[in-house]
């Protein structure tokens, strides 16, 4: 490790770029997530609406953000995650409707300062639970939401127990509507996995050798592989002889694993026209109207196909590096543990906890109408890995909140009738969640006028007033949100890196042992440990470069680093 503590100005000019706010990213099944959304939503609240009770359709359309959670998990691992999830959701409505009868924020000043504080500590909570499940997307801001939405209201005693009941009513449609795409298409999720890492092979193919670009590029494909493996519960390279449902995608796996760590530094010769392969079969497994994906014949051809290291059909059972594999199975792609892991989680949850509270506390003070907005909104910058990407998402909120209060300021105008605004949530649902894997910022456009509609929904009021309140909350939580992720330093993600760089070189000599001691029975399992290493090598040293006053990873060091486990993996697979 190398480099001075001092935030130097070259250093605070990287971590407080906002470059890359608006890259658009490219997302596989993007529209069938959307709509399995909105259907979640509109499922319970339009009945409710059209019964006469849109403002108790509000609280089960807070139960329906279940199904933003585990977007592309496999079914299994799903339904037990978002099963959690809809018990954390409902308990997010029940106990803040509860605090909101206790409390009575609206009325009491030392009411709203305890909903606040609680506020402060449901955010930190739901932050430190999302990155420790690694449940990405919106995460523990659509917790806090839930939370603070039902701890502003006003219930009667009465209220509370049906308030949390349409909540649970919600969160278990949306829980049944994300898994049934398992009587569908059961190996949608690894499809797309498999499809991920193809097409970051041919990204790989398609660069041009100008090295940063081309390591970057192979750590993205190497990322894609690995999440490929686990997505399907295996580790590379997996045994022949495999057959079932996800035969293909399994195949295709070992093609993206041989084709990857066969090709260090640059790739091999491989057919001109392979990235057009790749893309073709990505093409096929991303389309719905296979249940079974096809393989594209220029895809099997035994050169290509034959996994790496691949051991006899029914000879890995009997290895007794078997309990081995399986174990690599289960944390390949996974970030080791550690002091520096345990502090990349706990940080960041402080800072969420610091500026949510302040946020709230000031939008208290300055008496503003909706001042729990200012807190979500702080949350919202705060839910990120480091300042750069806190400066991202600041960036991204501003534009995006900006542009969603034109667009709410239109619906609100025209004054629509309580199923109309239930119909339109749903839409805004919808085009939110299709649009906010691809930039934070376009989801921001949809989801502020989602908020605005649903506060309105549950107590209608002037549409002037509504926005002046979200503008100024809006403001004062992203001034808040930016001052905290600059003065809560992050000081173990340094740490971290040089834990992941000792990581990466003790991986690379126990290959080197391996293949010195000629132990081929042992080297898929070498093989898996060592790209899983290389992978959270480049993560913990992008998270230490996104902080101010945190030393990086010496370029020089990391880039030796990587190509020296690149090359382990070349040679690990020709012994293979």
């Amino acid at each position: 490790m190398t480099g001075s503590r001092r935030c130097s100005p070259a250093r605070a000019a990287r971590a407080l770029s906002p470059r890359g706010a608006l890259t658009l990213h490219r997302v596989d099944g993007a529209l069938s997530f959307a709509l399995r959304a909105a259907l979640a939503m509109a499922l319970p609240a339009v009945p409710l609406a059209l019964a006469g009770q849109p403002g108790q359709a509000g609280y089960a359309m807070l139960g329906s953000f279940t199904t933003t959670f585990g977007r592309n998990l496999p079914y299994a691992h799903r339904a037990r995650s978002l099963a959690l999830v809809a018990v954390a959701m409902t308990a997010c409505v029940g106990g803040g409707s509860a605090l909101a009868m206790w409390a009575q924020p609206r009325q009491s000043t030392a009411g709203a300062a305890l909903t606040v504080a609680a506020m402060a500590v449901v955010a930190g909570v739901a932050k430190l639970a999302c990155d420790a499940a690694r449940l990405s997307g919106l995460g523990a801001i659509l917790l806090l939401f839930s939370f603070a939405v039902a701890a502003n209201g006003a219930p009667a005693p009465a209220d509370v127990l049906p308030q949390t009941a349409l909540a649970a009513v919600g969160a278990a449609v949306a829980w049944l509507l994300a898994v049934s795409g398992w009587l569908v298409h059961p190996d949608r999720p690894q499809r797309l996995a498999v499809a991920a890492a193809l097409r970051a092979l041919a990204e790989l193919w398609e660069a041009p050798g100008d090295g940063g670009a081309e390591w970057r590029l192979r750590h993205r494909a190497t990322a894609a592989t690995l999440r490929a493996y686990r997505c399907l519960g295996l580790a590379p390279p997996t045994a022949a002889g495999r057959h079932g449902r996800d035969e293909v995608c399994v195949r295709l796996a070992d093609l993206s694993w041989s084709l990857l760590i066969s090709s260090a530094p640059r790739p091999p010769e491989v057919p001109a026209d392979l990235t057009h392969h790749l893309r073709r079969q990505v093409r096929l497994l991303v389309m719905r109207r296979h249940r079974v994906p096809p393989l594209l014949p220029e895809l099997s051809l035994p050169s290509l196909v034959t996994p790496t290291g691949a051991e006899p059909a029914g000879e890995a059972a009997a290895s007794p590096y078997a309990a081995e594999l399986r174990a690599a199975a289960l944390v390949v792609g996974r970030c080791p543990r550690g002091p520096g892991h345990r502090a990349a989680l706990l940080v960041p949850a402080v800072r969420i906890v610091l500026g949510t509270g302040l946020a709230g506390g000031l939008g208290l003070l300055l008496g503003l109408g909706h001042g729990y907005w200012a807190a979500i909104t702080a949350a919202a910058v705060l839910h990120s890995i480091n300042v750069r990407t806190a400066v991202q998402r600041a960036v991204q909120r501003t534009l995006g909140t900006g542009a969603g209060l034109m667009l709410a300021l239109g619906v609100l105008a025209a004054r629509p009738d309580p199923v109309v605004l239930v119909v339109v949530i749903v839409l805004l649902e919808f085009l939110l969640e299709y649009v906010v894997a691809r930039n934070y910022g376009l989801g921001v456009v949809f989801l502020t006028p989602l908020a605005l509609l649903m506060a309105d929904l549950a107590a209608p009021m002037p549409a002037g007033t509504l926005i002046q309140d979200r503008a100024l909350a809006s403001l004062l939580g992203i001034a808040v949100g930016l001052v905290c992720g600059l003065l809560v330093v992050h000081g173990r993600a340094a740490v971290r890196a040089q834990h992941a760089l000792v990581a990466c070189t003790e991986a690379a000599e126990r290959a080197e042992r391996a293949l010195a001691a000629r132990a081929e029975p042992s080297l898929p399992v070498v093989q898996a440990q060592l790209a899983a290493a290389v992978v959270e090598l480049r993560v913990a040293n992008n998270a230490a470069a996104g902080e101010l006053w945190q030393a990086e990873v010496d370029p020089t060091e990391l880039a030796a680093a990587e190509r020296r486990a690149y090359v382990l993996l070349e040679r690990l697979a020709r012994r293979g």
